[in-house]
């Protein structure tokens, strides 16, 4: 049994507590609202961000970031990665120097541009990341807390680091993989968030399975050449982290970044789209990180850029499109 703190008491900080109980290990879930985490206990369930699922008594839910962290084994970060940098301040202190450390966030931080591992390494003081990991993959929290098979990647700098965070979660129905390549494996599951707003316009515009598809390839090809400009390796993103994530998160009715597609093709404004989510849509960010990314790189996004100029600079969806079909044609593989 590892004593686990999970920070963040969302919908997927939630389920993997859950998971982690199931799976025989000793769990505190911190959640910063304290009427929240007052509610969840009150209820059994976590109505605001997992409905219908039960929370057991026996995760204890806390809103002291403190009671929850200190002497824990394991520190899971389930936040939205706008805010991985605050609660990782928040937790420094807390930390212990051999503490495990796993991040759950799919993101890459505006204005900085480092990827989530990156950013607990500065804030927890960890020059070398050694103990800290990341799990990602095609895995929704509402399917997850449903006990519906799930594979996903534990990866970190070190092969040993990965596998403690692989034996954490494993179970026979949250199958984990391990990578050593950290930085594929991050920017993966980031940018897919990009292109799945992309499939949530040519769903809300009408377009079928063809554009879909196209889509999805085209995309995986922008993720994978940024990726492999910025030291990730090509086969990273054919796996989970890549193309895996891709296709659930284009796919997906509980994609949030598809929804945010679908509701601009039907003529809602961003902001509006935003303002009446309970949760976060981490491409909106990412996709100012991805485009800033590409022109540091001398990389070519283009589905990226047209997200870019649709989301923030009210570029109608239509007119995207027809830019991204008559660019000069070319080989399939160049740039690859």
């Amino acid at each position: 049994m590892t004593e686990v703190a999970v920070l963040g008491a969302g919908s997927w900080g939630t389920a993997l507590g859950i998971l982690l109980l199931e799976n025989g290990h000793d769990v505190a879930l911190w959640e910063f609202d304290a009427e929240q985490a007052e509610a969840v206990r009150r209820d059994g369930e976590n109505r605001k961000f997992l409905p219908g699922v039960e929370v057991p008594a026996e995760v204890g839910i806390t809103s002291d970031i403190r009671e929850a962290i200190a002497g824990r084994e394991a520190v899971v970060f389930a936040v939205p990665s706008h805010t991985v940098r605050e609660v990782a301040a928040r937790s420094r202190e807390y930390v212990t120097p051999d503490a495990l450390v796993v991040n759950v966030a799919k993101g890459i931080e505006n204005g900085t541009l480092r990827r989530m591992s990156e950013v607990l390494s500065q804030e927890l003081e960890r020059p070398d990341a050694a103990r800290i990991a990341s799990l990602v993959g095609p895995s929704h929290a509402e399917e997850v807390s449903r006990g519906l098979p799930t594979v996903v990647v534990a990866a970190a700098v070190r092969e040993e680091t990965a596998v403690d965070a692989r034996d954490l979660f494993m179970t026979d129905r949250f199958r984990v993989y391990t990578n050593t390549d950290l930085v594929g494996v991050e920017l993966g599951v980031s940018l897919k968030n990009v292109i799945a707003i992309a499939a949530g316009i040519c769903d809300g515009l009408g377009y079928g399975d063809n554009t879909k598809g196209a889509l999805i390839t085209r995309g995986l090809a922008e993720m994978t050449r940024l990726g492999v400009a910025m030291g990730g390796e090509p086969a990273t993103f054919a796996g989970l982290s890549g193309m895996g994530d891709l296709i659930t998160t284009c796919i997906s009715s509980h994609s949030r970044n598809r929804h945010v597609g679908e509701q601009i093709a039907s003529g809602r404004s961003l902001e509006e789209i935003l303002s009446t989510m309970v949760m976060v849509a981490e491409g909106v960010r990412t996709t100012r990180s991805a485009v800033a990314l590409a022109e540091r790189h001398g990389v070519e996004m283009p589905i990226t850029e047209q997200m870019h100029e649709v989301l923030f600079e009210e570029k109608d969806p239509c007119e995207a499109i027809a830019e991204l079909m008559m660019r000069d044609p070319k080989p399939e593989t160049a740039g690859l």
